[in-house]
């Protein structure tokens, strides 16, 4: 299974409006300027001792290599990054119709955890799982791990 995580505005969030993680220590504060939502860690550990991939799927262009730094500053390692350029060489490539801002379906990634209703639209449109979390929400984990649970026992049930 592959669950894949947005950045900006569902793991990336303001702590004007968020409870985050605790901030990253000097220098690496300056650096990386962004925070985790309040969870991430926990979540990401727990999904990944589960035998679960953890992908970032982003329409940002940080280079691969910002983001899993970042990413491992704060003991975590992404499975993959898809971000704005990977998806545009892969997905949109030379088609002339335009594509998604997200496709997690090219990936196989089961479930995409966003911020962005419209890619819960297209989600519907092109078949993939999208799981939106939104404002603060002291439970966004519990909801995850139930989401994740939920595709797991579909599988199992269908074979």
């Amino acid at each position: 299974m592959i669950v894949s995580f947005d950045l900006d505005d569902t793991l990336f969030v303001s702590p004007e409006k968020f409870k985050t993680e605790k901030a990253l220590s000097f220098p690496l504060n300056k650096i990386f300027k962004e925070r985790l939502r309040l969870g991430t860690i926990e979540l990401f550990q727990y999904i990944q001792s589960n035998d679960i991939q953890v992908w970032i799927y982003t329409t940002s262009f940080r280079s691969e290599r910002y983001i899993r730094t970042l990413f491992r500053c704060y003991g975590l390692k992404p499975d993959s990054i898809v971000n704005g350029e990977r998806h545009e060489r892969e997905v949109q490539g030379n088609k002339k119709e335009a594509m998604p801002s997200k496709y997690p379906s090219k990936y196989r990634i089961d479930l995409h955890i966003d911020d962005d209703i419209s890619v819960a639209r297209n989600g519907k449109t092109y078949g993939f799982k999208v799981f939106i979390v939104g404002e603060q929400d002291d439970e966004w984990i519990d909801k995850i791990k139930c989401e994740i649970d939920k595709i797991n026992k579909k599988a199992i049930s269908n074979g």
